[in-house]
Order: structure tokens, then C-alpha cells, then sequence
């Protein structure tokens, strides 16, 4: 008996061990002999092709990039069910999307609920699938042969081969950034390509190339796949070493192959700019996939992947001969509203460029409330865009793509994600908490197709002129003008009631007392009074001159950009404003650009834009006349408005923290819990009362319903009719 446990025990041992070294570590024996090599993708010249019975039929990528991200989760979570999942699929495809592509590993739902999707579907969906380049590893390493960032990248895009033939279990934390479980789907007939990698940070490409220049075995490179050219730089035979080993990996270990891309976007893009450009925008490294070959036994073929939007990065609007860049003169890309298509042009440049198959793997425009870039030529800018207008410019971002010959593209993106973050307003928020609430603010995170409203079914208020959802718990300020607040996971909202309100004639104050160390009892720019210290007032002056102002030291604005913007230290004494400064300030936000100060000088200012400027309309989804950038609506003796919470200096609303005093020994911008704030309502022709609101965050208890926008609607009306 004993040595029957014995045997049972070392079987027992050896069929884990076994598992182990297969599923989780991806070790597997090659006795020699070559599989048969399948496939259904192909690249012929310029053109993709897909394997429909025994012929092969061209077929353009209408794609949707999808994340992991859900309200109140990160996307390093995987939050998202499988129910979910397949209702997302069922929408993207009644959108008329053929592709959805996801850029690196998910968890286990995501390829269970895509296999069941598509198994008895006759028209499915396909997937390009993405391999992540951890963050840290590519701004800190720099060097992307070391152990790190190479082995590292091969290894991860070798279990997503596994993981897509249903052939893997990944422990959490075994891939960098991406999903776990046990892969048991094979959803490889439904994967047409890879895209490996990520938007290459430039300094780590031009440290690479710098670093391993005319060394021997960094310049080139010849496998059975793939190999470079003469020109080829040491970055990109890294990028060929990957793509080869891929490959083979694939070929050798499933029979199989499918289309290879290496990601890209313009700040690594293959063309050689001007001095002035390259300076300008400190373009300082190429990637070129023209220099990465492809052998006769790679039988589907690679293709071109660019993330390429509107409004950046802007490089041919400094340009005044196009003719250097293979270009027609600017006319030739004027339309007929007479504006300059620099985005036509510099896809245009891409298609010339290229051999092979150009897809445009990353294109969009935001619907956040906060605005980072405009496009100056066609007004496809990076944000304060309506969802109507995000339908509009994503079918001309379409016309574009298709007109220059490429070969299709992936919206970005399919969802809003909550916790994402933007270069010019994450100074003013806690980065730790921005899964919990909806920042209108910051324009990264409304980039999507599908929007998450606060509350279960709907929101606590809808900016539309309909009173009936206010009730008397509501009200702060009663009087001859009364004042009702509530607020969400992304609004604060005010009802104001006047008898006898004359919107047209008549200007109303609402100041807004948050933090007991700084604020004015006086605001000289109307000659209003307070009885209390205000941090902001909001102006209702008519349709077109309404605004929220901001007592000017607490302006995070200029605690954070004064240099930029107005050339002078604001935390240098004699700059430091009073606390109690009666001066009020317009709430600004500072764009990606910059203007020269003198033709003479190749010094420059930031410029900024008032972001505190407030738009007439209603803002109720379900409304004929809906637009989702409305701030405030009037009907009859009412006036309904809505702030988003950074506006009025909130780092983290869940929790109630706001900006503390920037100059009291901060040096910037730190945060503290307030539990109440004082708000008033007048007309300015006496002191004005402030009237006490007790505040409660909702902590991690996010809570959200989906609702497709406007802009869905619009690609679908695009799509379904086949373009």
C-alpha cells in the first residue's frame, strides 16, 4: 500500500510538474518536422486580404480599440464580465466594426466571452492583438536590448501567442500589465494580425541607436522570416529579432501565421523634417518599417500600424513647402471651406511612403469638457468637442484614411475610461484616485463610442430646464433668490429660482466659498460683496457672457504654469498674490502650443484658453437638442447649471479634497478634506450671504449606467452603408 501511495504521489508530481512547465511556463519539444503552414490573411502590394472559401478577397480594417478600464476599477483590474463583453461585441458590430483590437493580454473572460461570441456567429468579429512594453521599462531603461525590455518583450509576445490559441494559464503579475487565468478558448481563426508594442518613447530610441551604432550584431539581422535592410537602425533590428522569433514561434509550435505590425506614431514616424520642425517639437528619432524585410516563408505578411490623430503633433502647419515631404502644395489639400487638411496630407505621406498595407491603428477625438490641443486648420481638436461633433470629425478622420489609400483604422476608443489621466490637468488631481470619479476636466478619459453617466439607471440631474427632479432637501440659499445644489461622481449641479427673472437683462452671482485659507470677501471686477471669504464666483451675464471666475491665488493655473504662460515665478515673493486679493481671475487651461513672443526671438509662451467660460444649451441625452458640452439652460424664473468638479479646484471629489493653499509653504499643489462649503446667490446690488452645504464623498462605491453617444449613432449611419 505504501508503495502504491508512493507511485500514485510521483505520478501525481510529474502530471503538475508537466502542467506547469506547458501551460504556465510555455515550454513545449519540436521533434523537427514542419507543420503544414495555415493561414487566412495575406498582404499582396499594398492591400489586405482575407481568405473567404477557396479565394482570397480584399478587406479593410473597420476597427474599435477596446481597454480593460470600467468606473471605479483600473484597468490593470480586468473588471469586466463576460455579460458584459458580449453586449459590448453585439454594439460594435451593429456599428458596422469588423475589428476590435485590445493591446495586450486581458484576462480570461475577455477571450471566453469573444470564443462564444463568435462560434456560431456567421459573420464574427476579428482581433488585432497587442504585446505592452511596461512603462517603466521603456522611460527608465532606455536601452531597449537590455534584459529588461528585450527578453522581456519577446517572452510576453510569445504567451500571447499561447493565450490566443486557448494554450496558456498566467499567474497575475506574470505578464507586465496584462490580464490572468487559465486560456482555454482558441480564438486564433479570428485574430487577423499582431501589433507589437507600444508609442516608442523617442529618447529610448535614439539612446538605443546611439548606443549600439556600427556595433556588430546590433545593425542588422537575418532569420527565417524576417531581416533588416542596409539602413536599417539597431532599434529596428531589435523590432525584426521580435518579429522573427514571434513568427517562428508560432509557425513551429501551432502551423500557423498571420499579419505582423510593429506599432508606431509621429513622434517616432520614418521622415526627415526640417531644422526648424525638428527643433521646434525636439523630433529627435525615427522608426522605420521599410527597413524591416520580409522572407518567402513568411506567407501572410506585415503591414504599417501608426497611431496618427488631427491635432497632432502638428509638424506640416510649420511647414511652408510641402513639396520636401512628396507632397502636392497646400492647396491641393484645401477644402471646400478653404481650410488646410494637414491631417490629409500627413496620412498621405504615410500611404506614399509605405510598401505595405498602412492601417491607421489609433484615431479620435475627445468629448471631455477639458481641451489639451486644438487643430487650427479643420477644428479637430483634442477635446471641449460635443459628441455630435466627435461623429463628425471621426467620419472625416474616416474620408481621410480612406482617400490617401489606407487601409482602414481603429476608432479610438470604444469606452470612456475613468481613470485616465492628461499632461495638462494631472497636476491639479490626485492620480491615485481618478478610477472613482469622472473627470470632465480631463479630456483623455471621454475619448469613447460608449459613455458611463453617473448613477444606476440615470443621473441625479439632467441640464435641461425641467425642475421636477429638484426637491426641497435640495435647497442651500432661500431668500428672493434661492439656490439649490446636488451633486454626482462627475457635476455639481445649482438650480436658481428669481421671481420675475429677466435672463436677458440681468446678472447673477453665485459665490462659492471651499477652503478657509485664502478667498475675498470683495470682488473688485463687478464691485460685489460677500459676507464671507469666496474662492469663486460664478457669473450668469446671458447666453454668451457667462463664466466662473477664480479668486486669483487660487488660481492652480498660474501655480503651475506662470513661467510658461506669464514669463514670471509666481512663487517668488514679490509675485505671491494676497490671500484675501479681491482680484478674480478667469479659470484657464494650457494647451500644447506655443507662440513666439517676437518674429526676432525664438522665445516662447504657452498659451492658454478659458476653460471657465460656460455654454448655453441641454445638456439632457434624450433631448432633441442635446449637447453634452452645455454647462447651463434657463426656463422661465429657473437656470439650471452644471461644473465639473476640477473646476472649482477639486483633486478627488469622492473623498472631498481639494487644492490646499499653494503658497503657505506648498510650493504646489497639495490636498485637503473639507466637509462642507458655503455657497450664495444675488444680483449684486447688496452683500451677498453665504448659506452652509455639508459634503460626503462616495468613496470607491462608484456608481454608472452605459449610454452609447451621439457619435455612435454616426459611425454606424457611416459604416452600415459600407464605406
Amino acid at each position: 500500500m505504501k508503495k502504491f501511495i508512493i507511485i500514485i504521489s510521483v505520478i501525481l508530481l510529474v502530471l503538475l510538474t508537466l502542467d506547469w512547465l506547458y501551460f504556465y511556463e510555455g515550454v513545449y519539444f519540436s521533434f523537427g518536422k514542419e507543420k503544414p503552414v495555415e493561414y487566412f490573411m495575406k498582404v499582396d502590394g499594398e492591400e489586405i486580404y482575407m481568405k473567404k472559401g477557396d479565394t482570397f478577397e480584399p478587406f479593410g480594417i473597420k476597427g474599435v480599440n477596446l481597454g480593460s478600464g470600467l468606473p471605479g476599477e483600473w484597468a490593470t483590474s480586468f473588471a469586466i464580465d463576460k455579460e458584459t463583453y458580449l453586449r459590448w461585441f453585439t454594439y460594435i458590430q451593429e456599428m458596422g466594426a469588423n475589428t476590435i483590437r485590445v493591446y495586450t493580454i486581458q484576462n480570461d473572460t475577455f477571450y471566453n466571452a469573444f470564443y462564444d461570441y463568435n462560434v456560431n456567429n456567421p459573420d464574427p468579429l476579428y482581433i488585432i492583438h497587442g504585446v505592452w512594453v511596461n512603462d517603466y521599462v521603456q522611460n527608465s531603461h532606455r536601452d531597449a536590448f537590455s534584459e529588461d525590455f528585450y527578453d522581456t518583450f519577446l517572452t510576453d509576445s510569445k504567451i500571447m501567442v499561447d493565450v490566443i490559441h486557448g494554450n496558456r494559464k498566467l499567474n497575475p503579475g506574470k505578464v507586465n500589465s496584462a490580464g490572468s487565468g487559465t486560456y482555454k478558448k482558441d480564438i486564433s481563426q479570428w485574430v487577423i494580425g499582431y501589433i507589437l508594442g507600444i508609442e516608442w518613447d523617442d529618447m529610448t530610441v535614439a539612446y538605443t541607436d546611439d548606443l549600439y551604432r556600427g556595433k556588430e550584431g546590433y545593425n542588422s539581422y537575418q532569420g527565417k522570416y524576417m531581416y533588416t535592410s542596409e539602413d536599417a537602425t539597431p532599434f529596428e533590428t531589435m523590432l525584426t529579432m521580435v518579429g522573427d522569433k514571434v513568427i517562428e514561434y508560432e509557425t513551429t509550435r501551432y502551423g500557423t501565421q498571420r499579419l505582423v505590425a510593429f506599432s508606431n506614431w509621429p513622434t517616432t514616424d520614418p521622415f526627415e523634417y526640417p531644422e526648424l520642425i525638428k527643433n521646434f517639437f525636439m523630433k529627435c528619432a525615427r522608426v522605420d518599417t521599410e527597413h524591416i524585410k520580409t522572407t518567402d516563408k513568411f506567407l501572410t505578411g506585415q503591414f504599417a500600424s501608426y497611431h496618427v490623430y488631427p491635432y497632432y503633433p502638428y509638424y506640416l502647419s510649420f511647414a511652408e513647402d510641402w513639396s520636401v515631404f512628396g507632397l502636392e502644395s497646400k492647396e491641393a489639400f484645401r477644402d471646400e471651406l478653404g481650410r488646410i487638411n494637414a491631417y490629409r496630407a500627413y496620412l498621405q505621406m504615410l500611404n506614399n511612403h509605405h510598401s505595405m498595407p498602412v492601417v491607421i491603428s489609433e484615431f479620435g477625438v475627445s468629448t471631455g469638457r477639458g481641451m489639451a490641443q486644438v487643430d487650427k486648420d479643420t477644428g479637430r481638436n483634442q477635446g471641449n468637442t460635443s459628441e455630435q461633433a466627435q461623429g463628425q470629425a471621426l467620419v472625416a478622420c474616416w474620408e481621410d484614411i480612406k482617400i490617401t489609400g489606407c487601409n482602414g483604422g481603429c476608432v479610438f476608443t470604444w469606452q470612456d475610461e475613468w481613470f485616465k489621466r492628461t499632461w495638462n490637468t494631472m497636476h491639479s488631481i490626485r492620480l491615485d484616485r481618478t478610477a472613482y470619479w469622472s473627470d470632465y476636466q480631463t479630456n483623455e478619459q471621454y475619448f469613447g463610442l460608449l459613455s458611463f453617466d453617473p448613477g444606476e439607471e440615470e443621473s441625479v440631474c439632467y441640464v435641461d430646464g425641467d425642475v421636477s427632479e429638484w426637491t426641497k432637501e435640495d435647497k442651500v440659499v432661500t431668500g428672493d433668490v434661492e439656490l439649490s445644489v446636488k451633486y454626482d461622481e462627475k457635476f455639481m449641479y445649482f438650480l436658481v429660482k428669481k421671481e420675475d427673472l429677466d435672463f436677458e437683462n440681468e446678472t447673477l452671482y453665485i459665490p462659492i466659498d471651499t477652503t478657509q485659507k485664502s478667498g475675498s470677501n470683495y470682488c473688485e471686477n463687478f464691485g460685489i460683496k460677500f459676507d464671507r471669504d469666496a474662492d469663486f464666483v460664478i457669473v450668469i451675464d446671458g447666453k454668451d457672457n457667462s463664466r466662473i471666475l477664480v479668486q486669483e491665488r487660487y488660481d492652480a493655473l498660474r501655480s503651475t504654469y506662470s513661467k510658461d504662460i506669464y514669463k514670471f515665478d509666481t512663487y517668488l515673493k514679490y509675485n505671491i498674490p494676497d490671500k484675501n486679493s479681491p482680484k478674480f481671475v478667469t479659470v484657464e487651461l494650457i494647451l500644447r502650443t506655443a507662440i513666439a513672443l517676437s518674429p526676432e526671438t525664438k522665445e516662447t509662451v504657452a498659451e492658454s484658453y478659458e476653460t471657465g467660460t460656460l455654454l448655453y444649451g441641454n445638456a439632457n441625452p434624450k433631448s432633441e437638442n442635446f449637447n453634452s458640452l452645455a454647462d447651463f439652460i434657463t426656463n422661465g424664473d429657473y437656470i439650471e447649471i452644471k461644473l465639473p468638479w476640477q473646476i472649482m479646484n477639486f483633486a478627488d471629489p469622492s473623498k472631498m479634497q481639494i487644492h490646499d493653499d499653494y503658497y503657505d509653504g506648498n510650493y504646489g499643489i497639495k490636498h485637503i478634506t473639507i466637509k462642507k462649503m458655503y455657497l450664495g446667490v444675488g444680483t449684486g446690488d447688496k452683500r451677498i450671504p453665504l448659506s452652509e452645504m455639508k459634503l460626503k464623498g462616495w468613496g470607491n462605491k462608484v456608481t454608472y449606467h452605459e449610454r452609447l453617444k451621439s457619435s455612435y449613432y454616426i459611425m454606424q449611419d457611416l459604416w452600415k452603408e459600407g464605406d
